[in-house]
């Protein structure tokens, strides 16, 4: 097979048009990421295939083909990656995709709903306050929801009965006991609001394992939401601030710790976002030092002191746990083995691994909200897997999986056979936990 040739003109295509043109011309147009495509699988298009999108891609950035006529197409597709580890060429799709759709955001036009959708949805997610305000009307409004129009209905379903009490973080934690490192803590943006207990569990698990911890309090949304959506103007906002603000801390710190999959991915990919920019240097090695929770606790894993789970009822011998790979930890960011060996750590914990692991939630940052229907329908096919196992308890890494698991899950229980319980890593871990301290 022969690489595909291309004729995409660089001095007009932004600062990334070399990684786009070279992610385009490492294609070999094999078809072995098909197979690893949930919306291939779902829609069984050529088109809405990487193989397809990238041919797509290529049309447009050529000027042979109009963006509006391969947005649908490029819309639909959930940029989980999954096609990446699948590519025996090596594609990075992730260097083609995103800034392609920042480069042709204003070309491609949108009817009014969805506008507005998605006027909301950057007005609100990225800001824990403004979010909080939102969802409380939310949450009032689901008991309206036919008066609602439709395209902000998944909004609506996505969100949960009630919202749990907010939990504002400290600047500082100390260690607890012997410290040996200091780290910095991304506070995310919506799962501030929709589950502030991760971060708690996160300070008290990486407290135990003696790290210090500092919540930089000039710190924003990472900008992934807007960078996976083409908003590249917004995303370079975020992350321009981000860069400044964990880079004012005077002591040197051994890392930026995220416990949100996409958020992780999302900084990581900083030197994309801000590159041809004043601070891309900066933002490159910013990017460097940024390290999913689960990665730093595997690092000090012979520091945890570790039981069976507080919760769970003494006459269950073993604990069935299934993980679940959120598609930004395993596949942006390689991170696989460590949050199971971390878990499989656990006294009298049995981990099971749920099927099609390859396939994504749908959930996939604004994807369930962007395209309802194909995300339903991989939502509920997540849901049936989980429920294959039969492990009363499902953890995830990310705070959208756990959304849409919980959903899914909940749509599916029966009182004979309710939905298991859908915990964040480290929440089930801090349950774990010997002599968990308190943030």
């Amino acid at each position: 097979m022969i690489a595909m040739q291309h004729d995409i003109p660089l001095d007009r295509s932004g600062p990334n048009a070399d990684a786009m043109a070279e992610a385009v011309s490492t294609c070999i147009r094999c078809g072995f990421c098909l197979s690893a495509c949930p919306t291939y699988d779902v829609m069984q298009r050529e088109s809405d295939s990487p193989r397809g999108r990238i041919i797509l891609m290529k049309e447009v950035l050529e000027g042979a083909m109009p963006a509006d006529k391969a947005a649908p197409h490029l819309d639909a597709c959930l940029g989980c990656l999954a096609c990446e580890p699948a590519c025996p060429s090596g594609v990075s799709y992730r260097h083609l995709l995103s800034p392609y759709r920042s480069l042709v955001r204003d070309r491609v036009s949108a009817a009014w709903p969805q506008r507005l959708q998605r006027w909301l949805t950057a007005q609100t997610l990225p800001y824990p306050k403004r979010f909080r305000f939102a969802a409380r009307l939310g949450v009032i409004g689901k008991k309206f929801a036919a008066l609602v129009p439709s395209v902000l209905r998944p909004m609506l379903e996505l969100l949960p009965s009630s919202l749990p009490t907010a939990k504002p973080l400290q600047e500082h934690y100390a260690a607890s006991g012997e410290q040996v490192g200091r780290v910095a803590l991304l506070a995310g943006c919506a799962q501030q609001v929709l589950a502030p207990g991760i971060n708690v569990a996160t300070i008290a698990v990486l407290r135990h394992i003696g790290l210090e911890v500092v919540v930089p309090p000039e710190q924003s949304c990472c900008g992934s939401l807007a960078w996976h959506v083409g908003d590249g103007e917004r995303a370079a906002k975020f992350a321009r601030n981000n860069v400044r603000a964990f880079s004012n801390d005077q002591q040197p710190i051994d890392a930026i710790v995220t416990n949100a999959a996409g958020c992780g991915s999302g900084m990581q990919e900083y030197g994309m976002i801000l590159r041809g920019t004043d601070v891309e240097s900066q933002a490159k090695a910013l990017a460097a030092t940024v390290k999913d929770v689960s990665v730093v606790v595997c690092e000090h894993a012979d520091r945890l002191r570790l039981k069976r789970p507080s919760f769970v009822h003494e006459a269950e011998a073993i604990v069935r746990v299934a993980y679940h790979d959120a598609c930004h930890l395993a596949n942006a960011q390689g991170v696989r083995l460590q949050p199971r060996e971390v878990l499989c750590r656990i006294p009298d914990v049995e981990l099971v691994d749920v099927g099609e692991s390859h396939l994504c939630c749908g959930s996939a940052g604004t994807y369930n909200l962007d395209q309802p229907e194909t995300a339903d329908e991989l939502g509920r096919r997540k849901a049936k897997a989980v429920l294959a196992t039969g492990a009363p308890i499902v953890v995830s890494g990310n705070i959208g999986c756990l959304t849409q698991l919980q959903t899914h899950l909940n749509s599916m229980a029966t009182e004979a056979h309710p939905a298991p319980r859908v915990m964040h890593t480290m929440e089930f871990l801090n349950a774990c936990l010997v002599e968990s301290p308190s943030p």
